[in-house]
C-alpha cells in the first residue's frame, strides 16, 4: 500500500459520505443560498460507500462485484483512458454471466455527441461508464441516455490523478457532475425518490 495515497472518501459511512458531497456541492453552486443548495443535496439514505455496494450483490464468478439488468448501471469516470479500462473490465463475460445489452463507453475524445446519440438510439446497453462531461451532455441535450431503469449511479472517486485528485476535487469535472450528471432533471428527480442510488466507489 502507497501511504502517501489520502484514503478514500469511499469508505466512509453513509452520513459522512453526505457531508462531503455536500460541501463539494457548495463549491460548485457557491452563489445558492443553503436553501437553494438543498434543492440539489441528494438524501443520505441514497448514498452508498463502495462495501456497501460490493456486500449488496450476490457474488457471480471471480469478481462478483457487479450487477447487470437493462440500463440499470451508470459508472462515472473522470478520464477518457480511465473510461477505457473500466469498460474493458465490464465487457468480461465472466463478470457479466449471460445479461444481454452492450456496455457503452461514452467519452469525447475521438467520438461526436451525434455518434454517440446514434449508437445508444439502436444499441441494447446494460451499463455504460462515461466521462462527466459527455454523459452530462448526453443527459441534459438529448434523449438518447435513458434512465427509465436506471437503479445505481457509480461515483469513481478513488482514482488519483499524478497530483493526488479525484474527480471531484477538479473544478471543472466537479462541476460538470453536480449540474449535469446528477443535477440533470430526469437523475435528480430519480435520487429524491430513491428509484436511483448514487454509489461512490
Amino acid at each position: 500500500m502507497d501511504l502517501s495515497e489520502p484514503p478514500s472518501v469511499a469508505d466512509q459511512p453513509p452520513i459522512m459520505l453526505a457531508d462531503y458531497l455536500t460541501s463539494m456541492q457548495t463549491k460548485t453552486f457557491s452563489k445558492l443560498s443553503a436553501i437553494e443548495l438543498a434543492d440539489f443535496q441528494i438524501p443520505g439514505r441514497e448514498l452508498h460507500s463502495r462495501h456497501d455496494y460490493v456486500d449488496g450483490f450476490e457474488e457471480s464468478g471471480p469478481a462478483g462485484r457487479f450487477h447487470f439488468e437493462d440500463a440499470s448501471t451508470l459508472r462515472t469516470r473522470w478520464s477518457a483512458l480511465r473510461v477505457a479500462d473500466v469498460t474493458r473490465v465490464l465487457k468480461d463475460k465472466r463478470l457479466r454471466g449471460e445479461k444481454g445489452g452492450d456496455v457503452a463507453k461514452l467519452f469525447a475524445k475521438h467520438f461526436k455527441v451525434e455518434e454517440h446519440v446514434a449508437y445508444l438510439r439502436r444499441t441494447k446497453i446494460a451499463a455504460a461508464v462515461g466521462t462527466p462531461g459527455r454523459l452530462g451532455k448526453l443527459l441534459c441535450d438529448t434523449s438518447a441516455l435513458s434512465t427509465s431503469a436506471l437503479t445505481h449511479i457509480i461515483l469513481d472517486v478513488s482514482h488519483r490523478d499524478t497530483k493526488k485528485r479525484c474527480v471531484l476535487d477538479i473544478p471543472e469535472t466537479r462541476d460538470e457532475v453536480f449540474k449535469t450528471v446528477l443535477g440533470a432533471p430526469k437523475v435528480l428527480k430519480g435520487l429524491k425518490q430513491g428509484t436511483i442510488q448514487l454509489v461512490l466507489l
